[in-house]
């Protein structure tokens, strides 16, 4: 049985048909899925570029196939492809695949109406928030309002209709959007072939696990120890394609302290279209010197060693599911402060926590923080501890008893109407 998977991330097409990407999702990502499932066939956007560097990854191999959609970017121009881009998703479903959607997106919105009106099972793996996504702050779009309404209302209804809905987090997007007991059934007219089935099972799958991968490479050693440092170093690893992740709020934070005669030095490792604005914050601010833009790294060494270098990773997220970046900082044993959003409470103690959308908050935080080396010991000590249970084989048990569940109740399906499995 082959995977059909949708999700809303922009890969790379070269002119010799190859998917490329510089992230996530390259070729050693599906095979969580394939230790399951025959084949799996990825459905999402790809932007044509002439050539790729050293830091693409390829994403097609073994197993691994792409079905691309129309490309665009933002809503003005997903309304003008949409018709085309919702033909492309439903003609790259077959009879019997079994259909799994990374969301919130679009894609998966266009295709989901389709498997309602089937009657037809999926799975659902929900990686963050739309009406955190699109609050105050993180989107500047006129509409804004009108898309936080729309996309937290199909996300509800996404949920309650699955078969089986995966989460991130443990509790925090479960309590916006939960799994129904009666949001699926398998239409059957014979209904022993039913009974059979879930006298043993939960009609309806939930779990959560992480996306994250970390090898035994990702983990420290030990915990850091600390003395009272000269001038801290603070690390910020996120996109700037959206201002999601606050960095707005982070260097406001860092002029706070500047101000306090308390400098200390921001690196920001990522880069996206809001960059030269963030540049340009920092420059306002007279931050030139304390403000470093690496751009990005790629995953692994060059980005570990940032994170070893650092005193303390800094993530004022206005939305999150669960961060991966701060996960892999607890793994290097870093000490974290964030915002009190989506899943980051699940992974850091209460007092790293801060309000998002407060530099002055934030400011006082990285400054009671770093003037207090003990509690940076601990905070290290805890980091390290908790990142234990991101390992491999951890994740893993979760992911193929969901990935079993999706398998098998989609040969249930197919069964209840005289086709068989591939």
């Amino acid at each position: 049985m082959q995977l059909l998977i949708t999700l809303d991330f922009r890969f790379t097409r070269t002119p010799d048909g190859r998917i490329w990407t510089r992230t996530s999702y390259s070729l050693p990502f599906w095979d969580r899925y394939l230790k399951v499932l025959d084949g799996v066939k990825v459905v999402a956007r790809a932007e044509h570029k002439p050539a790729v560097d050293h830091r693409y990854r390829p994403v097609v191999g073994a197993g691994v196939e792409f079905i691309e959609v129309p490309y665009y970017l933002g809503p003005w121009q997903y309304a003008k492809v949409r018709g085309r881009v919702r033909a492309a998703v439903r003609s790259a479903l077959a009879p019997d695949d079994a259909v799994l959607c990374r969301v919130g997106s679009r894609v998966a919105t266009d295709l989901l109406p389709l498997l309602w009106k089937q009657g037809r099972p999926y799975g659902l793996e929900v990686v963050g928030d739309p009406h955190e996504a699109f609050a105050p702050g993180a989107v500047k779009h006129p509409l804004r309002p009108f898309f936080r309404y729309l996309s937290t209302r199909a996300l509800k209804e996404q949920c309650a209709r699955a078969a089986a809905v995966s989460y991130v987090t443990e509790r925090a997007l479960q309590r916006h959007y939960p799994a129904r007991n009666h949001g699926f059934a398998v239409g059957v007219s014979d209904a022993d072939l039913q009974e059979t089935y879930f006298r043993s099972v939960p009609r309806v799958f939930t779990t959560s696990y992480s996306s994250t991968d970390l090898s035994v490479d990702d983990y420290a050693p030990g915990p850091k120890k600390y003395a009272s440092p000269i001038r801290p170093r603070l690390v910020f690893v996120g996109s700037l394609e959206q201002m999601y992740k606050g960095q707005d709020v982070l260097i406001r934070a860092v002029s706070v302290l500047s101000r306090r005669a308390f400098p200390v030095e921001l690196r920001i490792i990522g880069d996206g279209r809001h960059r030269s604005e963030l540049e340009e914050l920092a420059r306002s601010l007279s931050l030139n010197g304390s403000v470093k833009f690496l751009g990005e790294l790629p995953a692994g060494i060059a980005v570990r060693s940032q994170l070893d270098d650092a005193s303390l990773m800094v993530l004022p997220s206005r939305t999150e599911g669960l961060p991966r970046v701060v996960v892999e900082a607890m793994a290097r044993g870093l000490p974290c402060i964030a915002t009190s959003v989506g899943g980051i409470p699940e992974l850091l103690h209460p007092d790293d926590l801060v309000p998002p959308n407060d530099p002055q908050a934030l400011a006082d935080k990285i400054q009671q923080v770093i003037c207090d080396p003990s509690r940076l010991c601990r905070m290290s000590a805890r980091n390290l501890r908790k990142a234990q249970e991101f390992r491999p084989e951890v994740l893993e048990k979760k992911r193929t008893e969901f990935y079993e569940f999706l398998r098998d109740v989609t040969k249930v399906w197919l069964s209840s109407r005289g086709q068989v499995a591939a």
